[in-house]
């Protein structure tokens, strides 16, 4: 570490003045905390909360979920994303605002406790699992739990899987409903127009075990490409057809009115305002917009706020910053970037989030990343009390929704309810 620590300090400190000559000194972007994180920090101590911990704001959730709601065309179904939102109270509240009964769901342990918990429940796989996973999912399952997995609609996106899950079917005495995954430009896998799609087609109409539910075309790409020259435009226009492409081939095996009954599922966060009709799609899925994490921080999503927040409390608010073995470089480091002026360390860390309060808070790149006690440093107008709290707003949520026990929900200046989450599994 020292070697390199070495290394950027000679830019960073022996070689400032050269190094100034190819970019400008960093202005010190600490200053006054945000009132709404003061809030949040208050209602945390109020609870005797001193770990860290993953808080969801109901208020901005219910604004997340009427936004989403809102947007949708007539006749377009809502379904849930289970792994964005991991938690069956937290998904039970969406599910009773957003007035869906519709769930997408990736892994075995987590359709079995839904299944338990929501036995009323459509779940969509949104993700083809390996055939033991869902033989383990029909042995967890006790006598009065299975019309609960007549309700399961299970990914398929090859003819060997497709075999496999006809000789479950039969083995369990299962009609198993199958949605097809299709690749619409994503290139993750999945089936486009042609033989092989017709031919599972095909045994999907003419097998008893199975019953044809549907298609799941998944384009989070289109968000990711630029829009210059027409690229995100043509890539959405190319998606559309090879959907369009696949529900003429399921039309030409199955007719036109089994066709009308299929789910035809599509987008995720960053893609659902494209859906403007139901002509392709019938329904979308969503999840992280709705706590939306910095990922999501799209023009997209602008409408969207950010609902969950990581708060680690700090165990020491250091006046200067000082790196070991390098302490003769601390005050030309400051004195070239003020926002390396104080430290603080958290309990915990090495998250997938950033710092957004107090300001100007930052990682340590010299110092490195610890999940025992981060080290973050500020300007010189940092301000924060050992026992306060650091707030981050995470990446993603399905993975780091996972790493601090129950949620914490903040309505009202309070923290009112906890929310277990599932179990870690990918």
């Amino acid at each position: 570490m020292l070697e390199l620590s070495r290394r950027n300090l000679m830019i960073g400190g022996a070689g400032l003045l050269g190094a100034g000559l190819l970019m400008s000194k960093p202005g010190d972007e600490s200053g006054p905390r945000d009132p709404y994180f003061l809030e949040l920090q208050a209602a945390l101590m109020e609870a005797g909360i001193a770990s860290p911990t993953l808080i969801v704001d109901k208020a901005r959730l219910n604004a997340n979920i009427d936004t989403l709601i809102g947007h949708l065309p007539a006749g377009m179904a809502y379904r849930i994303v289970a792994k964005s939102l991991p938690s069956l109270d937290l998904i039970a509240h969406i599910r009773k605002r957003s007035g869906s009964g519709r769930l997408m769901t990736f892994n075995q342990p987590m359709l079995t406790a839904l299944s338990r918990a929501m036995p009323e429940a459509d779940q969509l796989l949104g993700k083809p699992l390996p055939v033991a996973a869902a033989r383990n999912y029909f042995s967890s399952l006790a006598a009065g739990e299975a019309p609960a997995a007549a309700r399961v609609q299970w990914l398929v996106d090859t003819p060997e899987r497709l075999r496999q899950y006809q000789e479950l079917a039969a083995a369990t005495g299962q009609t198993l409903r199958i949605n097809l995954e299709l690749d619409v430009g994503l290139h993750r896998g999945g089936l486009e127009a042609g033989d092989t799609l017709k031919s599972m087609l095909e045994t999907l109409r003419d097998a008893p075990e199975f019953s044809f539910a549907g298609f799941v075309g998944y384009e989070p790409h289109l968000a990711a490409l630029p829009e210059a020259l027409g690229w995100r435009d043509r890539a959405r226009s190319g998606a559309w057809r090879r959907y369009g492409e696949a529900l003429m081939q399921a039309a030409e095996v199955s007719g036109a009115d089994a066709v009308s009954n299929l789910v035809r599922n599509a987008a995720g966060s960053p893609t659902y305002r494209y859906y403007q009709d139901t002509e392709v799609a019938n329904e979308i899925s969503a999840g992280s917009c709705l706590v939306k994490p910095t990922h999501f921080d799209t023009p997209l999503l602008e409408p969207h706020l950010p609902a969950s927040f990581i708060a680690a409390p700090v165990i020491k608010s250091l006046a200067h910053t000082r790196l070991p073995g390098l302490e003769f470089a601390a005050e030309g480091q400051r004195a070239w970037d003020p926002n390396t002026s104080r430290t603080v360390f958290i309990h915990g860390g090495n998250w997938l989030a950033d710092p957004v309060d107090p300001p100007g808070l930052s990682y340590n790149k010299t110092f490195g990343r610890s999940s025992n006690q981060e080290m973050l440093t500020g300007g010189h107008n940092l301000a924060i009390a050992p026992d306060e709290f650091v707030f981050l707003r995470p990446h993603q949520s399905e993975a780091v929704f996972l790493q601090f026990g129950d949620i914490a929900v903040f309505e009202d200046g309070r923290i009112t309810e906890r929310w277990p989450v599932f179990e870690a599994s990918a």
